[in-house]
């Protein structure tokens, strides 16, 4: 029984309400009036230049952020470039110090490279031994002359 209850409880909150052609037009009307007024005084073409400046400052804005963006991107990649070979130089000069050649002379990208040169400037710099001399190495003077007097026959050998 009380299905019943709600049943008709349902059925009778729902009641359908129809419109004449009549209402429904003045409903339209009414609206249509309320927002006509709501834009009176308002010159559509002013809105339309305006929209249109806004529009120009926008793009010639966005041209100003890519310009400052291009500047920011150039001078992030030569700082970058800088960080990069402020870092070869520091290894450069590390590798030097070890092997005991000067930092100017190695130019290699990577630290190992770096070793490589170093160690072969270090080899060709560093004598092996000390040349043969076929005599003892002792100064051999056949004059008693002094240096004045061996100087002065040569010039007047080469005068005669």
């Amino acid at each position: 029984m009380s299905e019943t209850v709600n049943q008709e409880t349902v059925s009778k909150e729902v009641e359908i309400k129809t419109f004449t052609q009549e209402e429904v037009n003045g409903i339209v009307n009414d609206r249509l009036a309320r927002e006509r007024k709501k834009y009176e005084g308002i010159d559509l073409e002013t809105l339309k230049s305006k929209a249109a400046k806004f529009d120009e400052m926008e793009e010639s804005n966005k041209s100003e952020l890519e310009k400052a963006n291009e500047r920011a991107n150039a001078l992030q990649a030569k700082l970058d470039g800088i960080q990069k070979e402020k870092e070869l130089s520091e290894m450069r000069s590390k590798v030097a110090e070890e092997i005991g050649v000067p930092a100017n002379l190695l130019n290699g990208a990577s630290e190992d490279e770096c070793r490589e040169q170093a160690e072969a400037i270090k080899a060709f710099a560093v004598p092996s031994g000390y040349p043969s001399v076929r005599d003892g190495g002792e100064p051999q003077i056949t004059s008693k002359k002094s240096v004045r007097d061996e100087f002065a026959s040569w010039a007047n050998a080469i005068n005669s």
